[in-house]
Order: structure tokens, then sequence, then C-alpha cells
């Protein structure tokens, strides 16, 4: 299955297709769809791969970046497994519904880039999760027909500064805007069939040691009921991104926390997806006292 990214080469923004030695520009070809978020609104991923069959690599040196990167809504599912729910220690059952909050596309970075750690705090955190993007627009959409509405899967490393989710009553936004504190990729994979999202095993490693290792069929709200409710009160556009909530081993719930740290190499890898792998960084290099 051809792969999709957008990435940047010899100060120029490009997406293409993935291949095994590089990439495939496929841009230039396509200047009525001057980004990915085009191409899903215009249902073009085949169009895509039809374009760049039996082509070669036409860059090998190249950096990614999040593969849409205007998308009009980036929402996140928070606190969707079971013992995630637990983690919270405050006996509640499973909510009746859903936590969201909105992530804002400066917040992340891609692939093989640093995520960033800001000198006002230094509790990075790391949730490995599975990405939605939505390719049909839909409102009120049935869980029944939700699926419908995707157009590809890609990763996300929904980085967060931990003390900041904790400044106000009743939100988290703070702590999960800043920017390049996470990433998504490090591209796209058409959405086909159902089983790339019932039998998803999600594994999250910091330095190699497996940290998350869950299966999406155990969320407390599938990904159809995801969409559904959210399409309940806005609109999905064409390029909108659900972020679907990461596992259990979070590093806010070990004792001590295990934060991340400059030159920790974060991983977080689904089969038939791929692997986002990126590093962390100081924002001014050196940690500040």
């Amino acid at each position: 299955m051809t792969r999709f990214a957008t990435y940047s080469a010899n100060g120029e923004t490009f997406y293409g297709a993935v291949t095994d030695t590089g990439m495939i520009a496929l841009s230039p070809q396509f200047p009525e769809w001057p980004t990915l978020r085009e191409v899903i609104s215009s249902n073009g991923l085949p169009v895509l791969a039809e374009a760049a069959a039996g082509k070669p690599a036409t860059h090998t040196d190249f950096t990614y970046d999040i593969p849409i990167p205007n998308p009009e809504k980036i929402i996140c599912v928070g606190v969707n497994f079971p013992n995630r729910n637990a983690e919270y220690k405050d006996g509640s059952s499973q909510p009746k519904h859903m936590s969201l909050f909105p992530r804002f596309p400066r917040s992340f970075t891609g692939a093989e880039r640093p995520l960033i750690r800001p000198p006002e705090n230094h509790t990075l955190d790391y949730e490995g999760e599975v990405a939605v993007v939505i390719g049909k627009p839909g409102r009120r959409i049935q869980p029944d027909d939700a699926y419908d509405h995707i157009a590809a899967l890609t990763l996300a490393n929904e980085g967060t500064i931990r003390d900041w989710v904790r400044h106000a009553k009743f939100n988290v936004t703070q702590g999960k805007n800043w920017d390049n504190s996470g990433a998504i990729g490090p591209w796209l994979v058409p959405f086909t069939d159902a089983a790339q999202l019932d039998e998803a095993r999600i594994i999250t490693r910091v330095n190699g040691e497996v940290r998350q290792d869950d299966t999406l069929s155990r969320m407390m709200f599938p990904i159809r009921e995801e969409i559904a409710y959210i399409s309940t009160f806005t609109t999905l556009q064409p390029g909108d991104v659900i972020i679907t909530g990461t596992p259990t081993g979070a590093g806010a719930r070990f004792d001590p926390p295990k934060y991340l740290v400059p030159g920790d190499v974060v991983e977080v890898e689904v089969e038939g997806i791929g692997t986002l792998r990126n590093t962390v960084a100081d924002e001014f290099g050196e940690a500040e006292t």
C-alpha cells in the first residue's frame, strides 16, 4: 500500500509517496492540490498512488513535516482506556461521555524531529496514539457509517507538559499545546479495511523500553463512537484529525514520574501503519535552572 508524506527538502515543502529509497515528489504535478488536505478533500489519494507507480525517488535527503499541515481541527480524546481511567485513582467508573480537547497544528512536529521541552517546565510526557484523518465531511454521523468518513491513518505522540494541564479546573488545553511538544506522522496510510483499526496494537517505547502496549479494541470509546459523538456538535471536514486515545503507561503515572529529558528517543508503533520516532531536546539547548 502506498504511503504519503509531507516533507521539506532543499528549502521547499512537498508531498509525495514514500519509498524504501526516499520520496517521490508528487505535489509539483498537482498544483490544484497544494497540500494533502486538498488531496484528501478531492478523494485524491488513489490518484497520487497511480502517479507514483514505477517512478524513482526524487528526494533522498529530506525532513518529515506533519502530514496535514493545516487541518481545520485537531481533536484529541482523553482517558480512553480502562487502565488509564484507573490511573486517576478517583474511584470513577467509565464516564458517560468521552473527554475531548483541541490541539493546534503548531504544537506538533514531524517524525525524526525533536520534541521540544520548554524552559518554563520540564514535565514533558509522551502519549502514543493512533490518529485518523477525515476524508468525507459529515455532521451527526452514525457509528455504523463512521469508517466511511476516514481517509487515512497515521500516528501521534501527544506530548504533554503535565504540570500545565493542572493549571485550571476544567481544561487541559494549555498543557497540551506547547509548540513542537508532540509529533504526528511519519506518513499517511490510506484507510481501506476496518481491521486496520479494530485489530490494531499500539506500542510506545522510550529508549527501547516498552512503556505502553495495548490494543484499540479495548478503548472505552471506540473510534466509531468518537466520530459519531464529535460530529454531533461540529461538522467534520476533510483533513480534520482525531487523535483517538493513549493506553496506560505514560511517564506521569510512574513513581517517581519518568518524564522525557533531552536525548531520549520515543517510538510509537502500530503494525500496518508504521513507527513514529522522535528525539527530545530543550528549547534553548542546555536546560535552564
